[in-house]
């Protein structure tokens, strides 16, 4: 009596692929670009494929930028943040950070947004408040993917026409009783 050939079991056309009637892909082949079905992927989309962290600072930037472009803000951040932003930017190398006054909460699939604002005299501030919040939601949504869950804005200041820029800090003089700088 002949020994019957090894008919292939689901079980064993798991372990080895190759063994059944209709051969699979070589290993390691893609499958062709829009190409569905029940492939090594699952049938998977590339975008759930693997995972996209994005840092903090990243969605901190894309709304302090988005801030800006509505007139009527003067500033952002704090006063303590813009003296300290104001000093690192003096510092040779050191860099403005478009996100100062910006702080966000970022998780896998939403974000929360915090900003400080210094407003130009004159200006609505619940009217330039919500188009502050719209754009910010705009840019951070359409750029990251995330879906933001809130914008809290905090006025610390209005900027008043005749008002300096900044302070600027004086030069330290002998009359001033500080000691002139030795060369």
């Amino acid at each position: 009596m002949r020994p019957m050939p090894d008919t292939p079991t689901p079980a064993t056309l798991h372990k080895n692929p190759g063994s059944g009637p209709t051969p699979g892909p070589p290993a390691g082949a893609r499958p062709a670009p829009g190409a569905s079905g029940a492939g090594g992927d699952g049938g998977r989309a590339a975008g759930e494929r693997g995972r996209t962290a994005l840092a903090v600072g990243v969605v901190e930037k894309i709304a302090g930028m988005a801030a800006r472009e509505v007139s009527g803000i003067h500033a952002l951040g704090s006063g303590l943040a813009r003296t300290f932003g104001a000093m690192r930017d003096r510092v040779p190398g050191g860099k403005s950070s478009i996100g100062r006054g910006i702080k966000a909460e970022v998780g896998e699939k939403q974000t929360a947004i915090d900003i400080a604002l210094v407003v130009e005299y004159g200006v609505v501030i619940p009217e330039l408040a919500r188009q502050v919040r719209e754009n910010i939601i705009d840019a951070v949504e359409r750029m990251t993917g995330l879906e933001v869950v809130e914008v809290n804005i905090a006025v610390n200041d209005v900027h008043l026409p005749d008002e300096p820029e900044f302070e600027e800090e004086e030069e330290p003089t002998a009359s001033s009783g500080q000691r002139p700088k030795l060369k």
